[in-house]
């Protein structure tokens, strides 16, 4: 069973920037694609960005060249880095290890929450 432990969730202020992690266990990160979702209140899960095994990325429209998903293999880590962030970015934000897979796997959710 893979574990995933996510972080850098908060409260900021429209135009700020947070950093989110997603730390997996196991041997075989590296193999897999993630990505990062999100759930605001009232609305249905969105897929926000995600990566293949090869670093090939892909973004939703609403965050194209605000946001950027990278990983650290070594670390079995994936990020998504929010610039410009702005009020309708407020979401719980989940990530997703084995985007695609039969055997996906979703974090806790961490909650990001931006101010107008």
């Amino acid at each position: 069973q893979v574990q995933l432990v996510e972080s850098g969730g908060g409260l900021v202020q429209a135009g700020g920037s947070l950093r989110l992690s997603c730390a997996a266990s196991g041997s075989h990160f590296s193999i897999n694609a993630m990505g990062w979702f999100r759930r605001a209140p009232g609305k249905q899960r969105e897929l926000v960005a995600a990566i293949t095994s090869g670093g090939i990325t892909n973004y939703a429209d609403s965050v194209k060249g605000r946001f950027t998903i990278s990983r650290d293999n070594a670390k079995n880590t994936v990020y998504l880095q929010m610039n410009s962030l702005k009020p309708e970015d407020t979401a719980v934000y989940y990530c997703l290890y084995g985007l695609g897979s039969n055997r996906p796997h979703w974090g806790q959710g961490t909650q990001v929450t931006v101010s107008s």
